[in-house]
Parts: structure tokens; C-alpha cells; sequence
């Protein structure tokens, strides 16, 4: 009944987007309608998130957004003891700007602050959430927090590593990895999902955006950013309380596990991360995620993504319906063959994939953990847990990978047996010939 409520309130949501994104000036009008309307879907491009139902009927002005700039914004000169020079990003409730710090040291940083007219006492309590959640974390794959603090109108906002690099998915194809390269950048992934979870973070917005992989010596390193919806598990990231409305799914659709889709967000734990990990996966295997919201629309993407089923199409499968062209450019960004593309998809990747993105969580990997160590199983050409454990595929994988050792055993068990054919084959005519002397002396 839930997952019906929320693909309801998608068809009503979507309307709503679409005058959003295409009236600009009945924003106001159309928010102060939907003051009256709880439990509407509001979308931030692929995201949506739950309107809960108010508490007071006062409207808040519009926080200036992307089309509404132009000679309306100001960029500020300084946030607390910080130059601003830029904005590199906007969020829900925050905005990003590329600054400048002159004391003690002088160096680049990105400062996220909360929006003008976006300090709520739910927003507030997600922003110090996110930025708690950072500052216990220190892991070389997670952006490091640097300092906090509030401007003299009390909006809060921190300082963070700045990280000048290309969101996870454009990297791997500008780049050209191949799926083995794209592999070992996932595995970098997980053990920083792995890390958060192990301090107690839920990340609960995982996808190429907030992965971003800049080049150090020469090799890629990913860094995970924005950690503005992610839930503590084992302890208290913000002295605010943040409460997650009942029907209220925060995520990006594309990237979003079926319990998080479906449920209050109350019974959200690690494993919905590797939900979204196995998503990323795909994608960078196969250039698309498994299902498309923009393929059944809202309400039609949320009632395939929960239905227990239904299965998640195959990485062949979704290949399967691409046009040429799509499939030739997929092909060509990870300098492979369509055959060997297709080879790839069918063996262990496949197995491991579906596996990460299972509908049922309980036949998910346990962790983000056991998400990258099958594929490193995979990259080692060991047997992965993802796949059934026959003979004759633990045989495969024992030859592969013992090549040398297998070949060269072969190669001495056929001179053995050559040599002992050829003794054989003297023995007899040796025999033969005495026995030929022994009836001709007779």
C-alpha cells in the first residue's frame, strides 16, 4: 500500500515539475499550493523528495536558483575569514563556492553554505548533520572537512578539501577505461562507502555525481562528496533532531534502493548504499542504469523498482534495446569489440551486479566490503561468492588462474606419457625379437 500511495503522488508530482521547470514565475503560486497538498513529491532534477505536511501556512521567499541568477545574485565577497571567488555548485539546500583562505595558510577550498531562505530548522539539522558526518570520517576516497562555522546572520557552513575533479561517470568515458579500469575505480568506491558505514554513515545518495575523480601521479582517485541526506546507524551526527516524515523518500530516483523508495526512510540500513553502488556499477559497465525513470515516468519507475517480481533486466538485456549508434559509442568509450563487451557482461561481472542490486536486501552483499572484494575475486580471476559454485566453473577458474603451472604440467604429463609409450613400444620389440632368436635356435 505504501509503494501505491508514493507512485500516486509521482503522477500529481510530475505535473508540478513540468510547471516548475517551465513557468519560472508561478513558482510561488505553485509552492503555495502545494502548502496545502502534504505528501507531495517535489523534484530537484532526478530527485524527489517528500513535501511533509506543514506546520505553518507562512510562505518563504524563493532561494535564487540556476535561471534565476542573472543580475538578481550576488556573489559574495567573503563568508567568515573566506574570499569567495566562485560558485562551483548548488544542491537543495546548499550552494558551493570556490574560495580562498589567506591565514594561516593560503590555499583553495570549497564552502558549502545554506541557501538564503532555506534555513529551516529540518534544513539546519540536515546541514550540520552533513557536515558532522564528514568531519568524522577520514579516509583518503571521502572530501576532507577543514572548518565550520556561521556568518553574522547565523547561516551556518563549512570548509571542505577542494576537490578539482570530473564526476565518475564522464571520467571513465572522456578517459576511455576499459570495464576492468572502471572496476578497480569501483572497488576504491566501495572501501570509502565502507569506511562511512563503519563510522556509523548511511550515505543514502550515492551516484556518479557525488563521485568525483581527479588525477594524482597520473592515476585516478575518486572522492566521494555531498553527504547531505545521509543517516547515522550507531550514533549522533547533530545536536538538532532530524526527522524523516513518514512517506517521505529522499534519494535519486535512478540510484535509489526499493526499501528507500518505499518506505519511510525509518528502516533504511548499509545495505542501501550497496544498492546504489551495484547501480553505479552497472552504468559504468553499460553506459545506462537498469531502469530508467524517464522510461516509465515517475509514479511507473517507483511500482517496477518495488515490485518483488520483477526482475532487474540483465547488463545484456539492457543492452540488448539500444540503438547502433549508442551501443558502437558504448563500445568505443571502453576500448573494447562488441564481442568482448558482450563476453564481459555475460560472466562473473554479470553475476556480480545483479547480485549488489537484488530487490530483496537480504540477498544483497552484506556490505560495501563484500560488494568490492568479489570484485577483486574478479579482477584475479578467483571464483566470485556472487556465482554458483559448480565444478566445472571452479575448474575454469582454477586454470586461469594457474596458466603457467597448468601448461607446464600438461606439457610434462604428455612427455611422460610419450616417454612411457616409447618404452612400451621398445620393451615389446625387444621381447619380440628374443622370442623370435629363442624359436629359431630350437
Amino acid at each position: 500500500m505504501g509503494g501505491q500511495r508514493l507512485a500516486t503522488r509521482l503522477v500529481f508530482s510530475q505535473g508540478i515539475g513540468r510547471i516548475l521547470s517551465e513557468f519560472p514565475l508561478g513558482r510561488g503560486l505553485v509552492r503555495g499550493c502545494m502548502l496545502q497538498v502534504p505528501g507531495v513529491l517535489i523534484p530537484r532534477g532526478q530527485s524527489w523528495t517528500l513535501m511533509p505536511p506543514p506546520k505553518e501556512t507562512r510562505m518563504r521567499p524563493d532561494p535564487p536558483t540556476v535561471s534565476d541568477r542573472g543580475a538578481s545574485f550576488e556573489l559574495p565577497d567573503r563568508i567568515g575569514p573566506y574570499r569567495i571567488v566562485e560558485m562551483i555548485g548548488e544542491g537543495g539546500m546548499g550552494v558551493v563556492y570556490r574560495a580562498e583562505q589567506t591565514e594561516p595558510v593560503r590555499r583553495q577550498v570549497a564552502l558549502k553554505i545554506i541557501k538564503l531562505g532555506m534555513d529551516t530548522k529540518e534544513v539546519v539539522a540536515r546541514f550540520d548533520s552533513e557536515r558532522q558526518a564528514l568531519a568524522v570520517m577520514d579516509h583518503p576516497n571521502i572530501a576532507t572537512v577543514l572548518d565550520a562555522g556561521a556568518t553574522d546572520e547565523g547561516r551556518p557552513y563549512f570548509v571542505m578539501e577542494l576537490v578539482r575533479g570530473i564526476r565518475l561517470d564522464d571520467y571513465c568515458d572522456q578517459a576511455r577505461l576499459s570495464n576492468r579500469e572502471r572496476v578497480e575505480l569501483m572497488i576504491a568506491v566501495c572501501a570509502a562507502v565502507q569506511h562511512a558505514h563503519q563510522k556509523g554513515v548511511i550515505h543514502r545518495d550515492l551516484k556518479p555525481s557525488n563521485v568525483l575523480v581527479k588525477e594524482v601521479d597520473g592515476r585516478p582517485v575518486p572522492k566521494i562528496i555531498d553527504f547531505g541526506i545521509a543517516k547515522a546507524t550507531g550514533q549522533q551526527l547533530s545536536n538538532h533532531t532530524v526527522v524523516t516524515t513518514y512517506g517521505q523518500a529522499i534519494g535519486t530516483l535512478s540510484y535509489m534502493s526499493p526499501e528507500q523508495a518505499e518506505s519511510s526512510g525509518l528502516d533504511i540500513d548499509t545495505r542501501a548504499d550497496v544498492f546504489s553502488l551495484g547501480v553505479i556499477l552497472y552504468e559504468l559497465l553499460t553506459g545506462k542504469v537498469p531502469l530508467d525513470p524517464k522510461g516509465f515516468g515517475g509514479a511507473g519507475f517507483v511500482a517496477e523498482l518495488i515490485h518483488p517480481d520483477h526482475t532487474m533486466p540483465t547488463p545484456l538485456q539492457r543492452l540488448t534495446g539500444l540503438d547502433d549508434p549508442t551501443i558502437q559509442r558504448i563500445v568505443t568509450n571502453r576500448r573494447t569489440t562488441r564481442a568482448d563487451l558482450r563476453r564481459e557482461l555475460s560472466g562473473d561481472l554479470q553475476w556480480i551486479v545483479l547480485k549488489a542490486i537484488e530487490k530483496d536486501r537480504a540477498r544483497r552483499y552484506e556490505s560495501a566490503s563484500g560488494l568490492a572484494a568479489d570484485l577483486g575475486r574478479y579482477l584475479d580471476d578467483d571464483t566470485v561468492t556472487a556465482r554458483p559454485p559448480t565444478t566445472r566453473y571452479r575448474l575454469e577458474k582454477f586454470v586461469r588462474r594457474h596458466r603457467v603451472g597448468v601448461l607446464v604440467t600438461a606439457v610434462i604429463f604428455v612427455l611422460l606419457a610419450a616417454f612411457a609409450a616409447t618404452v612400451s613400444v621398445q620393451a615389446a620389440r625387444v621381447a619380440s625379437e628374443r622370442d623370435r632368436a629363442a624359436s629359431e635356435a630350437t
